[in-house]
């Protein structure tokens, strides 16, 4: 039986944390042993926010390489690339352009809510207020038929259809629409209690911290700020320790009976922060170490990237060439 097409991403703004890990590297590594999947390091959909600060992008590249691999993505699995290094998908954003009107990206849900976020107001950039087009190029190059998305991704996912449907309905059948695969997961809120673990809002723990910043990192989580003293009855709602020893912490029915503890008092938060650091050291020590070991040669990561690139480019130029042809632009 034919594998499905996965494609899926991120941004090269900065290193990788446990929120992109629960989010989606832990299923990435599940999804590619049944999947042809293809991996995009975005670093031409990051420009469309940071052009003023090209060595963020560029930098940050065999960053997030590095965590895939620490994780356990496989390149013989798993085709990982640089967007910026398969032109293919420049010129399938230019054509797709002429199919989607400036107000319907202006409609777009998450188009709105990031431009709200990054407050750019009506001096958004061509570039970003433009980004989902460049996402269907994306998407219909190795015509994917599952994308994994958070649910507030969703709305590029309708977009890519409606560009595919216009296309093929326009030029004949030769693009392919995709599904999102929503995560079953539960986002990983921030050590601060914020709702997002995030690198802007500097609240994460990143795979490449150590073991001295892991253990600073835990010990600040938020917890309840009314528990002032062991012996006083603490919140476990809105608490950070126990809703991360919700999602990584194994002995359930343990995890239950300090939540009790905790509820009725004579449980200090010191004892629960502790235990919670006992079991990310255990999960994450080896993501960590596997990391800087192959940092060590950033050039080998380098490689690994440019021999995906030149398999991700070759399935993206059959599929230009097929919608060259469909729209008759096929001249030589």
């Amino acid at each position: 039986m034919e594998k499905q097409i996965i494609l899926t991403g991120d941004r090269p703004t900065g290193q990788l944390h446990m929120g992109h890990y629960v989010g989606s590297l832990e299923n990435r590594v599940k999804l590619q042993d049944n999947h042809q999947q293809f991996i995009m390091i975005a670093d031409m959909q990051a420009l469309t926010d940071n052009a003023d600060n090209p060595e963020k992008v560029r930098s940050n590249v065999v960053e997030v390489a590095l965590d895939y691999l620490a994780v356990g993505l496989d390149p013989t699995k798993t085709t990982m690339f640089i967007q910026s290094a398969i032109t293919e998908l420049s010129e399938l954003t230019m054509y797709y352009l002429n199919l989607v009107t400036v107000a319907r990206l202006q409609r777009n849900p998450t188009v709105k809510n990031e431009m709200q976020q990054k407050g750019f107001g009506a001096d958004v950039p061509a570039g970003f207020l433009m980004y989902p087009v460049s996402q269907a190029a994306d998407i219909t190059a190795f015509k994917a038929k599952i994308v994994p998305v958070g649910e507030d991704q969703l709305p590029v996912i309708e977009q890519t259809n409606e560009i595919v449907r216009k296309f093929n309905s326009i030029y004949g059948e030769v693009l392919v629409e995709a599904e999102g695969l929503l995560s079953t997961t539960t986002r990983l809120a921030g050590l601060d209690g914020k709702a997002k673990m995030s690198k802007s809002l500097d609240n994460a723990i990143y795979l490449a911290d150590d073991a001295d910043t892991l253990k600073k990192k835990v010990m600040s989580m938020f917890t309840d700020p009314d528990h002032l003293r062991v012996e006083d009855p603490g919140k476990v709602e809105g608490n950070m320790v126990f809703a991360y020893l919700d999602v990584f912490g194994q002995d359930k029915e343990h995890i239950a009976e300090l939540k009790a503890h905790y509820q009725r008092g004579g449980l200090g938060d010191v004892k629960v922060k502790r235990y919670l650091l006992e079991i990310l050291e255990a999960k994450f020590a080896p993501i960590r170490e596997k990391r800087a070991e192959l940092a060590k040669d950033k050039a080998a990561i380098m490689a690994m990237l440019k021999e995906g690139s030149l398999k991700a480019k070759e399935v993206a130029a059959t599929t230009l060439s097929e919608v060259r042809r469909a729209i008759g632009v096929q001249y030589f």
